[in-house]
């Protein structure tokens, strides 16, 4: 594969040292694994060469790989989600907690200042909190298989979608160096903003991104 090609993957994602299995595009082996979530959409996930949109070590395994290949990739933290920052790691006064009506926890998430931490433990009136990444100093493994590549610009338009949003069937229309994307319910506007910018970014020809949205009356 080259940067920007526009591929679909399959994978199962694994702690190494425990085999755990954390992630997964397949939803037998979610329920399986006991982290089936009906909230997630299984299937093959379209993403971006080089785009960004997986972690490093996995972007290079798919930048080696053709369709239809499959490859177990042993990913070392620095190029998975980072080592462990004991800095990240702070003591927070409980009562700051009472103040936002938080239930402390061990064990739980919170968010506190667009920083998402989990509560390690409550002693003394002060909540230890660890902001560290879940994943943070793990090494990791997947097993991944390209299943197909997107050579088609509306399909190419609807991938980048269906990863932001979960939306596979958005009407899509490329009139000259513009493209109308009509979708069926609200998205938010920094979502809008992310995929206009990744379509322009990696679409060539493609200057201009229109979103809009038709409500129609029921008619019994």
């Amino acid at each position: 594969m080259n940067s920007g090609d526009f591929v679909y993957i399959e994978y199962t994602a694994r702690i190494s040292d425990t085999g755990e299995i954390f992630d997964t595009t397949k939803k037998e082996v979610a329920k399986e694994a006991g982290i089936f979530d009906e909230k997630i959409k299984y299937g093959p996930l379209p993403l971006i060469i080089d785009a960004g949109f997986t972690i490093p070590g996995l972007n290079e395994a798919l930048k080696e790989m053709q369709v239809g290949e499959k490859r177990k990739v042993l990913i070392q933290p620095e190029k998975a989600f980072g080592e462990r920052n004991e800095d990240l790691v702070r003591l927070i006064p409980e009562s700051k907690f009472i103040e936002q009506g938080v239930d402390v926890i061990p064990g739980s998430y919170v968010m506190i200042n667009n920083l998402r931490g989990k509560i390690v433990s409550v002693d003394g009136g002060r909540v230890k909190v660890d902001f560290n990444h879940p994943l943070a100093g793990k090494t990791l493994e997947y097993e991944v298989e390209i299943v197909k590549k997107i050579e088609d610009k509306i399909e190419k338009i609807k991938a980048v979608i269906d990863f932001f949003t979960s939306i596979e069937d958005a009407n899509v229309e490329i009139k000259d160096k513009e493209v109308e994307i009509e979708l069926r319910f609200g998205v938010e506007g920094r979502v809008k903003a992310a995929i206009a910018s990744q379509i322009m970014k990696w679409i060539e020809g493609i200057e201009a991104v229109k979103f809009f949205e038709i409500f129609k009356k029921n008619v019994e």
